[in-house]
């Protein structure tokens, strides 16, 4: 049986990926990353504000202004624009360390900051994670389990999500933080040591998501607590989590 177990495991060979060392891994066709905004919208002309299910479109001397912290990607606003302004690429470094950086407009940089300096001092080789769901939908949720498999192995970098706030870093807010999860995300946050972080996955969130307007949550974890690094997507791809985590402590 071990003989049997030791041959398998030669034959599967290293399967961890290689980046960010090596190539990216390769995205889902249909993928929509980092939006970009070029030129103006005719006269009159506001279909992809009416048509955004999240209200994440706002026009702003008639050019769109996308926030991707709010949006779903789920590129209603590119396809019906009739000039063709918006667009979504394959960029997956969505995310941000300052809330505003996440609106796109004409102009805007390829992809936002995520660095912060106090995180990569304190946290660059070691960053101890709790995850707390707080009344979504567990897409977030999953894809941010995908990075513990052998595939994405997370813990090569230091990063772990742990059981207890008493034993991590900083807290991991997944979901639009319902007003019954509302006393658990401060309680937790209020559980981990000083200096302590906050990282807000997820558009639920960051501004509610798909839930905005709805009175039962409080749109997100910065009306709870403060947060330092915001993951835009419904859900964030594995990459795109990855990717702003290690941007966050500076290790990319």
């Amino acid at each position: 049986m071990l003989i049997d177990l030791v041959k398998t495991r030669f034959q599967q060979k290293y399967r961890t990926m290689a980046w960010p060392d090596g190539p990216a891994p390769a995205l889902p066709e249909r993928f929509q990353g980092r939006p970009v905004i070029a030129g103006t919208c005719q006269a009159d002309c506001q279909v992809c504000v009416d048509l955004c299910p999240a209200k994440a479109v706002a026009l702003k001397d008639r050019a769109p202004r996308i926030d991707s912290g709010l949006c779903l990607f789920c590129g209603k606003c590119a396809a019906a624009c009739p000039s063709k302004v918006i667009t979504f690429t394959k960029e997956y470094r969505l995310a941000a360390r300052n809330r505003e950086d996440l609106v796109v407009g004409p102009g805007s940089p390829a992809y936002p900051d995520a660095l912060v300096e106090k995180a990569r001092n304190l946290f660059g080789r070691s960053l101890k994670l709790r995850e707390v769901s707080a009344g979504g939908c567990n897409a977030c949720e999953a894809d941010s389990n995908v990075l513990t498999t052998i595939g994405w192995d997370l813990g090569r970098f230091g990063i772990q999500f742990v059981a207890s706030p008493r034993h991590a870093d900083g807290i991991f807010i997944t979901g639009p933080v319902t007003k019954n999860m509302e006393a658990a995300v401060l309680k937790t946050y209020q559980a981990v040591p000083q200096p302590r972080i906050v990282i807000a996955t997820g558009a639920c969130a960051i501004g509610g998501g798909p839930f905005a307007g709805n009175p039962e949550h409080v749109h997100g974890g910065a009306s709870v607590v403060p947060v330092d690094l915001y993951i835009p997507g419904c859900p964030p791809h594995p990459l795109t989590i990855l990717d702003g985590m290690l941007r966050f402590i500076g290790r990319i």
